[in-house]
């Protein structure tokens, strides 16, 4: 260990589960980005919207509970689902219809959605800071890398990463609703015809990826402020990451969202004024390098 120590300070090794943790948070979300890209051929620009609805339901969700370990487990579960909810009933009503339409006219959609989306949590929750205390289980520090602490709410991020990861894997590839899925993205009217209700099944992958955006409004609503705006940011990480990872692949979304997580985290560290602009610079370094991204793309 003390050979390790000599070769990378223990500050850096600390600073490098900082980016994991901040890595999950990524990846939940642009998984969820990435699936209905892939298979729907949604730039859903909402998505980053549906992320800030699901921390402010946890907040709403954690607060009638009364605010302890029990209301943040009730927003894990309620929030997504609450978020999915949404996505379904937009999905039904508007998305169904324009699948065959052009991709600009299904951004300019996404992109209406999330104004009005943005309107509407202004009009419920207002636009001042909310905030979703961390359970009490995981208050408090764990000793990593000489003695530096580190949360143990990030720990169970770490955990929660893997889970999902596998989760999403397996629902892809060994549920029937994934296996029509990825045979509908390649050739909807072949699958249509052997008598499949494909609107059916998009509806599916629609309402699972929109749920991982809520997902991650809820893991992420301890660490920050949950606020009006949260969104934006969010949701240009995310197409940055999808685009470096190759568009629609869920693992290229994991690889690329470790390079941003962790670049950033690094970034802090190195150049603490100018820390933000390091995980744009390794976008523009991969895709110089691999303008389709890291891994095959799907679109």
């Amino acid at each position: 260990m003390d050979l390790i120590y000599s070769i990378v300070p223990p500050g850096v090794l600390c600073q490098v589960f900082v980016g994991l943790s901040r890595t999950v948070i990524l990846f939940i979300v642009s998984s969820g980005l990435s699936l209905i890209l892939g298979v729907l051929r949604i730039p859903n620009v909402a998505h980053g919207s549906l992320y800030m609805i699901g921390a402010f339901m946890a907040f709403s969700i954690s607060t009638v509970a009364g605010g302890g370990s029990a209301g943040f487990w009730l927003a894990l579960v309620g929030a997504p689902l609450a978020v999915a909810l949404i996505s379904l009933i937009a999905e039904r009503s508007l998305f169904q219809y324009l699948y065959e339409r052009e991709h600009l006219m299904l951004l300019l959609l996404t992109f209406a959605l999330s104004l009005v989306f943005g309107d509407l949590v202004k009009l419920v929750w207002g636009g001042e800071y909310k905030s979703v205390p961390v359970p009490r289980i995981f208050q408090g520090f764990v000793p990593l890398f000489g003695g530096l602490p580190f949360p143990l709410y990030n720990v169970f991020l770490l955990f929660v990463g893997p889970v999902v990861a596998v989760a999403l894997w397996l629902f892809v590839n060994k549920t029937k609703i994934g296996k029509i899925a990825r045979a509908a993205a390649v050739d909807r009217e072949m699958v249509g015809a052997v008598g499949i209700n494909v609107s059916w099944v998009f509806a599916s992958v629609f309402v699972v990826g929109c749920l991982l955006a809520g997902l991650g409004g809820v893991l992420v609503a301890p660490t920050v402020s949950v606020t009006l705006g949260m969104d934006h940011t969010l949701i240009i990480e995310a197409f940055l990451i999808v685009i470096m990872g190759g568009l629609g692949n869920i693992w290229g979304a994991l690889l690329g969202a470790l390079i941003f997580g962790l670049t950033q985290s690094l970034g802090i560290l190195i150049w603490p004024q100018f820390g933000i602009i390091f995980p744009y610079l390794a976008v523009v370094v991969v895709l110089l390098f691999r303008p389709t991204g890291l891994l095959k793309s799907t679109w």
